[in-house]
């Protein structure tokens, strides 16, 4: 009998270890190491399907230019905000990975999509957590298309690729990814090696034989994908279904595509009826009150390809404390302590007796620069107990030095305020428009003395 032999596999970055130790060599990271069962048989050869990139053993060299891209045409998912974050539609043969917190809606918008393509595609959704007639029952609930969608209740890879190959589907669903299984791997499903192998399998599959692959993968505490860090890496598409548990609204955001930009995001919205579309998502996130209140702001964010009009709300009170708190919701904690830095040495306003809390409203996250200023006229005007306009709005980011910087697409931010009826803004001096915008009085500014006295 061969000697069983293992491995140790990081979490975070892939990488093999010999022997257990505590902190991985590769990435730096503490306590991330899993131990793998490897198979040790001299006498067994690899595989066939698992020769070359993606199982294609008769490849050949060709020329850049001569490779026809009319074979591989994108298709729509029927939802506009999913075609926006996959960078257009769906690419026959990608593997997509959606991720989300549970309850985010990742099975009820797939279930959505697969039921809408099921008119015109064959189609394959396999579920490996819940009953067909769990699935049923949600398709009848949402009041889905029933006649046309081919449900599969598997979770071995082998038995789901050879029924995929007799129905040959465009498109197929595998839901989760944590629970599927390969024969010929010892670990029980939902460990490293199942995940890895099971995402490599499927990957294959869907390039051989040209078809879209959803998988759907669940999340750890922290928010990240659970499982080995290389499912990320094999996979075409990474995208992440967010949303607060007591909000219906959803965002959609990509975290890696091969074929569009990763910074697009998608609105939804979750209802008796499944997930809805947001067209205008401004709209839902500018649900303002009546009455103007100290410490409230509006800013225009840019997503991807369209501008997004967010309310940023700051309290700043005294503390009791010896140390005041800083608590920054949708923005960077890091960057709220500087630009406090930066507000006490350029802008003449101390807080260090302070306690100082910052949220954006609508649950959305801010990676951008740009909020900057807003974040800093937010803050001001709860400290000094004074309301800003609602007709104001206002975007910049703000250097060490006290500088206000430009940030890109400045004109389209400026006109997407004009068009909710905002009457002023308060923009970098760089990103002042040559002609003049119709509705809407901008006021440049190149220092954050000039901000402070712009409000």
């Amino acid at each position: 009998m061969a000697k069983r032999k293992t491995a140790f596999v990081c979490n975070d970055c892939g990488s093999d270890h010999p022997r257990w130790q505590g902190q991985c060599n590769d990435c730096r990271e503490w306590n991330t190491l899993t131990e793998i069962v490897i198979e040790n048989s001299p006498t067994k050869s690899v595989p066939a399907s698992r020769n070359g990139f993606s199982g294609i053993t008769a490849a050949k060299v060709e020329v850049l230019n001569e490779i026809d891209l009319a074979a591989l045409p994108r298709f729509s998912s029927g939802f506009k905000e999913l075609d926006r974050v996959l960078g257009g539609g769906i690419v026959p043969g990608s593997a997509i990975l959606i991720g989300g917190s549970p309850g985010a809606g990742k099975s009820t918008l797939l279930l959505q999509v697969m039921c809408l393509l099921a008119k015109t595609k064959s189609t394959l959704y396999v579920t490996g957590e819940e009953s067909l007639q769990q699935v049923a029952m949600r398709a009848k609930r949402l009041q889905l298309p029933d006649d046309k969608l081919k449900l599969l209740a598997e979770t071995n890879i082998d038995t789901i690729c050879q029924l995929a190959l007799q129905h040959k589907p465009t498109i197929m669903v595998i839901d989760s990814i944590q629970v599927m299984h390969m024969s010929d791997i010892q670990s029980a499903p939902g460990g490293v090696s199942q995940v890895r192998e099971s995402a490599a399998a499927l990957t294959r599959f869907a390039k051989q034989h040209h078809i879209a692959m959803f998988l759907v993968g669940h999340v750890t505490k922290d928010g990240s994908l659970a499982g080995p860090k290389v499912l990320e890496h094999c996979i075409d598409c990474s995208i992440m279904l967010e949303g607060e548990s007591d909000s219906r609204f959803r965002t959609l955001r990509g975290t890696k595509n091969r074929f569009g930009a990763v910074n697009e995001l998608g609105v939804f919205g979750m209802t008796e009826k499944g997930m809805k579309e947001v067209s205008n998502p401004s709209a839902i996130f500018l649900n303002r009150e009546d009455e103007a209140s100290p410490g409230s702001i509006v800013m225009t964010i840019w997503e991807g390809t369209r501008p997004l009009l967010v309310e940023i709300q700051a309290l700043v009170d005294y503390s009791q404390m010896s140390n005041p708190r800083r608590v920054a919701v949708g923005v960077d904690q890091n960057r709220l302590a500087m630009l406090l830095a930066v507000m006490h040495r350029h802008g003449n306003v101390q807080m260090n007796d302070q306690d100082v809390f910052v949220n954006v409203v609508g649950g959305v996250k801010i990676t951008e620069t740009g909020a900057d200023l807003a974040v800093l006229l937010a803050m001001v005007s709860s400290f000094r107990n004074y309301t800003l306009s609602k007709e104001l709005i206002a975007f910049g980011e703000v250097g060490l030095s006290g500088e206000i910087r430009p940030v890109p697409n400045g004109l389209d931010r400026i006109t997407e305020a004009a068009k909710h009826g905002f009457k002023r803004a308060i923009v970098p001096k760089a990103n002042m428009p040559k002609h003049k915008i119709p509705g809407i009085e901008v006021v440049p500014v190149s220092r954050l003395a000039e901000a402070l006295e712009a409000i």
